[in-house]
């Protein structure tokens, strides 16, 4: 009865194991659709869809707004330019004013999502898989 029981015990506390590891944070599994969500609702109109700098407000701009998907580009830009730029508008770091700051609107903590989301719009393939015709 006592190898049961222990047996029992066991199985409740391995089944139970689980249960005890921290769950991941909300905020974390949020942050990329809360990072999409903001790109679409303040940087879409401008910037497009897929971030190449093309969306219908691009039209009447001069300079055009940043190609994200140019990965030549985005690689000589920091994260702290690229948050200095969303935060403060182009004009804080001798662009064009035409990017407005959003730091009013976008906490630090929505700003650093943005940055990765805008950095995900440069594809570079994997070296050595280059492709054969």
């Amino acid at each position: 009865m006592k190898r049961v029981q222990s047996l029992l015990c066991v199985l409740v506390l391995a089944g139970g194991l689980p249960l005890l590891r921290p769950a991941p944070a909300a905020a974390e599994d949020a942050a990329p659709a809360k990072a999409q969500e903001n790109y679409q609702t303040f940087c879409r109109k401008c910037h497009g869809d897929q971030g190449k700098g093309d969306g219908p407000g691009a039209a009447m701009l001069n300079p055009k707004p940043r190609d994200f998907a140019d990965c030549a580009n985005m690689q000589k830009r920091s994260d702290d330019e690229l948050f200095k730029v969303i935060s403060q508008g182009g004009d804080s770091i001798g662009m064009s004013a035409d990017m407005q700051p959003w730091g009013g609107t976008l906490s630090d903590d929505e700003i650093h999502g943005l940055i990765k989301f805008v950095r995900s719009f440069c594809k570079q393939p994997p070296a050595g898989n280059a492709e054969h015709k």
